[in-house]
């Protein structure tokens, strides 16, 4: 016999709430064109994310504009300035510090 309960979680022990709390799904669908553009991105580029970090970062504001997640500044999300340089080439990186 299985001490656990259904599904083999434990009874009586109380679930954690993740670190920034439940967000409404898109029920209406207002972001999934964003959302289909970083899934085709990811595929693209072999699924490197950090290729696809401007339609993340378009995905998250379409989320905060339309009330279904709570307004952050973008930095407190992980897209501070020294990020978005790291998604760069090496080449586009140099003619930053050219520039």
């Amino acid at each position: 016999m299985s001490a656990g309960g259904a599904f083999g979680g434990n009874r009586g022990v109380r679930p954690v709430p993740p670190e920034k709390g439940v967000f409404p799904l898109d029920h209406m669908h207002v972001c999934d064109q964003v959302k289909k553009e970083y899934i085709n991105c990811l595929k693209s580029t072999g699924h490197k994310s950090e290729k696809c970090r401007h339609l993340s970062k378009k995905y998250l504001e379409c989320r905060m504009e339309n009330n279904l997640m709570a307004k952050q500044d973008m930095s407190e999300l992980g897209f501070g300035r020294d990020q978005s340089i790291e998604a760069l080439s090496p080449e586009e990186r140099e003619g930053l510090r050219d520039g």
